[in-house]
């Protein structure tokens, strides 16, 4: 079993401000947990979706698997979560709110095998505060460096 495999959705953190984080399990085909632990998977642009009291991950991407002989294969189709009732009541409260969505953050097996998707509550940052963290990231590469010619 491949417990290493962990993809992220490195843009999450840039476009977002997260607020909370669940956990929760994902429905797939045989061939779709195969394919993710081959790392076969990406979570560019997905988001999820509140239908008819449950929550659906949108725009999650997995390749077919290499030996599937399953025709008319979806690679982006809605996928149901798995989620207790008081964490689906609570998500659907905060997504009412306006500029709050919810996003994919990260995919990964479980140690009993399981895939698992980390989802997090979160409300969209606007150009400056993009630009702001671009900032802080750049400064504190050019003080490390600063440091290490000082210490030499």
């Amino acid at each position: 079993m491949n417990s290493s495999v962990n993809i992220k959705n490195k843009k999450a953190k840039y476009d977002y401000t997260l607020l909370d984080s669940y956990t929760c399990g994902i429905v797939l085909t045989g061939n779709e947990i195969k394919s993710i632990r081959n790392s076969n998977a990406s979570l560019n642009n997905s988001f999820c979706e509140c239908s008819d009291g449950e929550l659906y991950v949108i725009n999650l991407h997995i390749d077919q698997y290499g030996n599937s002989s399953e025709d008319n294969y979806n690679p982006k189709r809605k996928r149901k979560l798995l989620l207790n009732k008081q964490e689906l009541r609570k998500i659907e409260r905060d997504v009412r709110d306006v500029g709050i969505t919810v996003v994919a953050t990260s995919l990964f097996i479980s140690k009993k095998g399981l895939a698992k998707l980390k989802i997090s509550v979160a409300k969209g940052k606007r150009e400056f505060d993009k630009r702001n963290v671009i900032k802080d990231r750049e400064n504190k590469i050019s003080l490390k460096r600063i440091k290490k010619n000082f210490n030499n």
